[in-house]
């Protein structure tokens, strides 16, 4: 009977966040557009699907991933062996990252729109390695007690370098592949294991030192993307003859057999976090499973739930993102563009439950100095601000490269104004902006726009609005920190 109400409430979390979307795209259907969707019935479908895909998904990593996850991160805690703890780091980031359905969806968009040079598997294995890394990293950080600002601002000059000499097809499909990687799989258990190793070292600040892996999750696969880039449109040869054999292949498929493989897809998707956990649990603590059918029934569903997610997508969240730039292009609608871009941005942000909880977990570390509402505010401002900014790049046809490079140099201006208390969480609160609804909604509204304007490319302007939707909250929370703590030091010398 527990189990029936806890899906119940995951079906109606996930229905929370799917409500600001429908809301937005109902009024600019009925008051801007004054007409019906296409085929309004398959999208409804689409999105009960997703709906039910992320309800079952959450149920079961409630199940499953994050018990065992926390348990052992907590018990090599305890064991104090910083080769365990970096190993558990790399294990836990790569295989979070690989099973992450946001990444997945991105990954599955610019296979199809590269005509197979990007190769989709490849991308989520680079990110995932990527993430691995740089978690075994943030753990050596936590434990030497490093400041995360030197970090970041030298990570961020690598980035920005990078992005110069990076060739302009893949440079926002690496921004995007950076902010997806801290999704719904990834934040809980990256936050957790920050905070759980900073609580548990002496002479650590969980605000200051707890925070911070999330970011830098987000930061490193813009580097190692923007690397494959290169290598696969200047150096690699372009694989025309097999794209042609696996085009005709796919087509011969028959429909059911498909649906077999994409499950079969999902399930090599959840299991290497299935083979991390047990290889740690039996090989290196030794013990065996709390409630193991439970933990089994958990992974099931994370397996079902992820196969319902990306059937919704296609069914639902693409169709809406595209159709919406389509109409409101046809009509010649810029200034409406925008205003969907930036409704959509604050309101599935205020919505996002990563937001949410990561708010709450400042508001304890900082008592006083933060409050999760505000900052909640100000998060969603920031993504909405970085989604108009990237809608208006792909309408002007600028080259993302500036932007982009013009975004982060402010970014580390700012990482050395700000206070230093503030700099790991609001570069972690740019990494969890982006949920697993928005991030397909927005891909599909970027990819949506470069079809329909005249002169884009698609795979160079369609994607990077996931990566303004990174960049901005970091920028508006360092800048309302600053902006506070001048106010601060102008009240003190006033009375």
């Amino acid at each position: 009977m527990r189990f029936f109400s806890d899906f119940l409430h995951q079906i109606l979390h996930a229905g929370k966040n799917l409500l600001p979307i429908v809301v937005v795209v109902v009024f600019f259907q009925a008051v801007i557009l004054r007409q019906m969707p296409n085929d309004p019935w398959m999208l409804t479908l689409g999105l009960a699907i997703v709906a039910l895909g992320v309800a079952m998904f959450l149920q079961g990593l409630e199940f499953s991933i994050f018990p065992v996850g926390k348990s052992l991160a907590n018990q090599f805690a305890r064991k104090g062996s910083i080769p365990i703890l970096m190993a558990f780091g790399f294990a836990m980031g790569f295989s979070a990252v690989v099973a992450e359905p946001a990444l997945i969806a991105v990954a599955e968009q610019a296979q199809q729109i590269s005509d197979g040079r990007v190769d989709g598997l490849t991308l989520r294995l680079i990110v995932a390695l990527s993430v691995g890394a740089v978690m075994a990293i943030g753990v050596l950080r936590i434990i030497l007690g490093h400041p995360i600002h030197w970090y970041m601002i030298i990570g961020y000059i690598v980035v920005v370098t990078v992005t110069w000499f990076a060739p302009e097809e893949i440079v926002g499909l690496a921004y995007d592949s950076g902010g997806v990687t801290t999704n719904i799989v990834t934040v809980p258990l990256i936050a957790a294991l920050g905070l759980g190793l900073a609580a548990s070292i002496r002479g650590r600040n969980p605000l200051m030192d707890g925070f911070g892996l999330v970011a830098m999750a987000v930061m490193v696969p813009m580097v190692s993307v923007q690397l494959y880039g290169i290598w696969v449109y200047t150096i690699a040869p372009t694989p025309e003859l097999a794209l042609g054999l696996i085009t005709a292949e796919v087509k011969a498929v028959h429909p059911l057999l498909q649906m077999l493989l994409d499950l079969l897809t999902m399930l090599r998707d959840v299991l290497p976090i299935i083979i991390v956990v047990l290889f740690f649990q039996y090989l290196v603590l030794r013990k065996p499973l709390n409630n193991p059918v439970k933990v089994i029934f958990g992974f099931i569903m994370v397996l079902l739930g992820l196969y319902a997610f990306v059937i919704g997508l296609k069914l639902g969240l693409f169709p809406i993102g595209e159709g919406m730039a389509e109409q409101l292009m046809a009509r010649n609608y810029l200034p409406f563009i925008y205003l969907f871009a930036f409704m959509i941005g604050f309101a599935t942000t205020m919505a996002e439950p990563a937001l949410i909880a990561v708010g709450q977990q400042a508001e304890q570390a900082a008592p006083g100095k933060l409050k999760g509402s505000v900052i909640r505010i100000i998060v969603a401002l920031g993504v909405a601000i970085g989604i108009a900014v990237g809608v208006h790049r792909i309408i002007t046809g600028d080259s993302i490269h500036y932007y982009i490079m013009a975004g982060y140099l402010l970014v580390i201006v700012l990482t050395a104004l700000a206070p230093k208390y503030i700099i790991a969480l609001a570069f972690d609160l740019g990494g969890v902006t982006t949920s697993e609804v928005t991030v397909p909604l927005v891909t599909a509204l970027g990819i949506g726009l470069a079809t329909h304007i005249e002169g884009r490319n698609v795979l160079i302007d369609g994607f990077g609005l996931i990566a303004f939707a990174s960049i901005f909250p970091i920028i508006t929370v360092m800048a309302y920190a600053i902006l506070m703590e001048y106010a601060a030091k102008f009240r003190r010398q006033t009375v």
